[in-house]
């Protein structure tokens, strides 16, 4: 899949090792696994099968944006940023077309 960023900044932050860490510490080196895991997989299909991502939707203010676990309560936060996104019957989106997401942030969302 593709990655594109919220901001530049966030884009170089998780292209560059030594900035993640200094960010986000203890947490660089999930989310650079995450972020491996991302670019590997062809669709987001594939990454909802995988458990421990623990890959969700939000609602209600937060509505359009998803998530992966990172680590304890950490998420890693993105919105789908494909253009031709299909809906499945029960009003959910078909996974399989998505191939381009967006990442927001990083953040203990409770």
């Amino acid at each position: 899949m593709k990655i594109n960023y919220k901001t530049k900044k966030l884009e170089k932050t998780f292209n560059d090792d030594r900035k993640l860490i200094k960010e986000h510490g203890q947490l660089a080196k999930k989310l650079k696994q995450r972020k491996n895991q991302i670019e590997s997989a062809e669709n987001l299909k594939i990454l909802s099968d995988l458990p421990q991502l623990r890959l969700h939707p939000y609602k209600g203010n937060r509505i359009g944006q998803w998530s992966i676990d990172i680590k304890n309560n950490w998420r890693l936060i993105f919105s789908l940023d494909n253009s031709n996104i299909s809906n499945i019957t029960d009003g959910g989106v078909n996974l399989k077309d998505i191939t381009i997401i967006k990442i927001e942030s990083v953040e203990d969302p409770h």
